[in-house]
């Protein structure tokens, strides 16, 4: 099999891991980024302040999401993109929570996504001082980012999976994960308990 995944970055509006405002995917395919999109997302209301830590981070206010699509209407088209590929996100725990949660707000069944966390791959790959995603992205070759913009985001989690499995000799997601000692996230199991009720 190749080296197929989609690397995906969320940003969020507050403390809430259901208030996404932005959303960064970047497809793989045989270990070439080939694709790769991001938009502004409208935070489910109940979780639509933005707080200002967060948007000091982001740089990412309310006013610039009033004309976006709410989470209800755009997740069809994140689902689009990413098929059926295992997500890839630097601290996916993160990431994978952001969509679980921001699909339960919305009472909507959460997409049965498997994941694997680029930071745990950076941590058994390179030797740093940090694993924070620009000084693992620069391990592994990508330059200077604008971080916390989810595109971006996504992009250098995409390169150090890449680097990894350059690394590591191996041909696809899975045996990467087998070769690094990380083990692949199961299917969201949100969703997996509806499908079994």
């Amino acid at each position: 099999m190749p080296l197929d995944f989609t690397a995906i970055d969320f940003e969020t509006a507050n403390s809430s891991p259901a208030s996404a405002c932005s959303v960064g995917l970047v497809r793989v395919r045989d270990g070439e980024v080939v694709a790769q999109t991001g938009w502004l997302i409208r935070p489910p209301a109940g979780h639509d302040e933005f707080n200002e830590w967060n948007t000091r981070i982001h740089g990412i206010r309310e006013h610039d999401v009033i004309a976006a699509a709410t989470w209800a209407q755009q997740l069809d088209r994140l689902c689009t993109f990413a098929g059926a590929d295992v997500l890839v996100a630097h601290n996916a725990g993160f990431d994978l929570n952001v969509l679980r949660r921001a699909c339960e707000a919305t009472g909507i069944d959460a997409p049965p996504y498997r994941s694997l966390c680029s930071l745990a791959v950076a941590r058994k790959t390179y030797q740093l001082e940090s694993y924070r995603l620009p000084k693992a992205a620069e391990a592994a070759g990508f330059g200077e980012f604008p971080h916390h913009d989810a595109l971006a985001d996504a992009r250098a989690c995409a390169q150090i999976v890449i680097d990894a499995a350059r690394r590591a000799g191996v041909a696809d997601i899975d045996a990467l994960g087998a070769a690094l000692g990380v083990a692949l996230t199961a299917p969201l199991a949100s969703a997996l308990a509806r499908a079994v009720a």
